[in-house]
Order: C-alpha cells, then structure tokens, then sequence
C-alpha cells in the first residue's frame, strides 16, 4: 500500500469558494465525510502557513487533536498536520497530513484530497483504515459539493 491515499472530484464551484471552506476549521465539521470531526477546540480564525487549530473528535471515544497548517497556497493548496493534543502521547503518535488541491477545470474545480502517512509516527496502526478513508474522503468531496452548490 501506497503511503498516500488520494480522491478527486470536479466541483461545480470556481476555486474560491471551495478554499474559503477549507480555510476556517470552523466548517471542518461539515465537511467530514468519517463523522469523527465533531468541532473546534478553542477560537476559530482563517488558517494560513504556521497556523495551529485544535479539533474535538470522537472515533468511539472523544480526543483531540492539534493540527498545524505546513502547506498553503491561496486557493490552490492547504495542508495540515494534526498530533494528539495530549502532551504525553502528542509526541508519540499523529503526523499523517491532511491535503486539499484545487485546480481550475472546465465545469468548474478539480479537488483532490490526499491522506498521507509517510510521515505517520503511528504507521503500523492506521495503515489498515486505508479503505474507510477513502470511502470518508470521497463522502467529504461530495459534502463539500453540496455545500458550496447550494
């Protein structure tokens, strides 16, 4: 298995409008095709390079994670990184990254969301939730969709 996993969709929407979603944590929740998002854990701004975000999420039971913005380019390109929020097991595990491209196409943007792990501390233990993810991923590309259509 490839240590990126990668879905696309064209969203009749132009780039814009599809970023401006992806760049406040705040609409995180709405977009998350798992479920597990269930919102944000301090103040909400929109993101930029360097940025930190904090999220509650559930998956049976509820965590945080801390997430870091490491790749950014205004309506092309947002990254984040999230770890634990707990300072005993933060270091330990987390680092997959989060990816969202944008690329303008006729009928509007295509959108590639990528689950990276290569960079994943806890490798061994999510590499077996490949294929729910890309079933969640392909659920947000179409939350988002809806979204920004309506």
């Amino acid at each position: 298995m490839s240590d990126v996993i990668s879905v696309e969709r064209v969203i009749p929407a132009p780039p814009e409008k599809i970023f401006e979603l992806l760049v406040h944590p705040d609409r995180h929740k709405e977009i998350d095709g798992s479920g597990t998002v269930q919102g944000v854990r301090g103040t909400s701004q929109r993101l930029a390079l360097g940025d930190k975000f904090g999220m509650s999420m559930k998956l049976g039971i509820p965590y945080g994670m801390t997430s870091t913005v490491i790749e950014f380019e205004e309506n092309r390109r947002i990254a984040w990184q999230p770890r634990p929020a707990y300072p005993v097991i933060g270091p330990l595990l987390g680092g997959r990254i989060w990816r969202y491209e944008l690329e303008p196409v006729a009928g509007g943007t295509r959108v590639r969301e990528s689950w990276d792990i290569s960079q994943e501390r806890g490798k061994f233990i999510v590499r077996g939730s490949a294929g729910q993810t890309r079933k969640n991923m392909e659920r947000t590309l179409e939350r988002i969709e809806e979204i920004v259509s309506a």
